[in-house]
């Protein structure tokens, strides 16, 4: 063969698994990724997708990372069991700790999102403007638009550093709220008497 002659050669590479190509995908994307973006650049459905994350969560669960979900968008993170050790690493300091009325606050938001700051006022009963801008501030909460009502009040929802910060993968993980305790069953009997 003369070096004028090139030959090619073509190197096959095993098809890679549906999971496979979403965490590569997911892996070097800086923000949460809609589904159906994924959908469009595998060139599948997103009924076909979310079989692709259903299988990619399932693997993740005995290792470093975990499949975050918000508002129909997926994201690679840590595990939120090795926040310590990735904290200690990095050489970040856990200096982020929120006051019991941040704390009041953002659990209204994230239970009733989204949701105005007058709304908020009402269920805690105390002007909540300092606390909705600590945690803007923070990233935890996000302004999701405007009602329609008089004065066009801001919306707000939690943000994905919300569910990062409290180690959830998606909204739904949140624990349902304690049903408001029944009357007194002796004190009701006493009254149809």
């Amino acid at each position: 063969m003369s070096d004028s002659q090139t030959t090619s050669t073509t190197v096959s590479t095993p098809e890679q698994s549906l999971s496979a190509k979403i965490e590569a995908m997911l892996f070097v994307s800086a923000e949460p990724v809609p589904v159906a973006q994924l959908a469009a650049a595998l060139d599948v459905t997103a009924s076909v997708v979310e079989r692709g994350l259903k299988e990619l969560d399932e693997a993740l669960l005995n290792r470093g990372l975990r499949l975050q979900r918000n508002g129909g968008r997926v994201q690679l993170t840590t595990a939120p069991e090795l926040a310590e050790l990735i904290e200690l690493f990095l050489g970040l300091e856990a200096t982020t700790h929120l006051s019991r009325a941040a704390l009041e606050t953002l659990a209204i938001i994230a239970y009733q999102q989204p949701c105005t700051r007058p709304q908020v006022d009402a269920v805690r009963g105390v002007n909540s403007d300092g606390m909705m801008k600590s945690l803007l501030s923070k990233g935890l909460v996000q302004e999701a638009g405007r009602t329609d009502g008089p004065g066009r009040p801001i919306l707000y929802s939690t943000t994905p550093e919300f569910l990062q910060h409290f180690g959830l993968s998606s909204i739904l993980e949140l624990p349902p709220l304690a049903a408001p305790a029944e009357p007194d069953n002796e004190h009701s009997v006493l009254l149809k008497g």
